[in-house]
């Protein structure tokens, strides 16, 4: 059983210090493949993508720029290829099984909520809570179809950026407890994307390819 990645604020000493990311090209992953697909919940609402630009302009001395746009991960799918030859390869066909899977869910539009700044040992994020369910029931029709390609447990949250340099947890809690904080923001939820991104580019933006609707 995978692990969760430890919160920031999920005890006391959950990692000692932020892991930095490189900017390079990582060809032991991506192997050559071109192209990594990823279902998100899309982040459309103008008040929260302020907000976001607020918060990243405040951690700019911390986080990589980056072109990718604001989303909350859904479900990690893999590298989009005509045939699976690796574990983490991801075909048009395992892509169909999953929209009619989740075209076959009864869908209404519904809200999820945006809670406290907080961080993983890579990534400065945004907690997400789910009371009513909706994302473990989203992930429930694309499951059966593909191997997720995860290490640790599924924790909702909303990426805010990659950690440039390395930071002590203290220090990241004290930069952490100096940020602006909206109350109760809730975030609309109509539509679930499927993305792909440049696997030679851990920061270019996201280029849609399917989206599920309902209203």
């Amino acid at each position: 059983m995978p692990t969760t990645e430890m919160l920031l604020t999920s005890s006391k000493y959950p990692f000692s210090e932020t892991l930095v990311a490189e900017q390079r090209d990582y060809v032991e992953w991506h192997r050559g493949r071109a192209r990594y697909g990823v279902w998100i919940v899309p982040i459309e609402c103008p008040e929260l993508l302020e907000y976001i630009d607020c918060l990243t302009e405040q951690l700019g001395d911390l986080l990589h720029p980056s072109r990718r746009q604001p989303h909350i991960t859904l479900f990690v799918c893999g590298f989009d290829q005509p045939h699976r030859v690796h574990d983490d390869d991801f075909t048009a066909e395992q892509l169909q099984q999953q929209v009619q899977g989740l075209e076959s869910l009864e869908r209404s539009p519904c809200t999820l909520q945006i809670g406290a700044v907080d961080s993983f040992a890579s990534a400065a994020l945004l907690r997400v809570a789910d009371p009513g369910g909706h994302l473990a029931y989203w992930r429930s029709a694309l499951a059966p179809h593909c191997t997720e390609v995860r290490q640790t447990a599924y924790v909702p949250h909303l990426t805010l950026g990659l950690y440039r340099r390395s930071a002590s947890a203290d220090e990241l809690r004290q930069r952490l407890a100096t940020l602006s904080q909206v109350d109760r923001l809730t975030v609309p939820v109509s539509c679930l994307d499927y993305v792909t991104y440049s696997s030679f580019d851990m920061f270019g933006p996201l280029s849609r390819e399917k989206r599920i609707c309902w209203q």
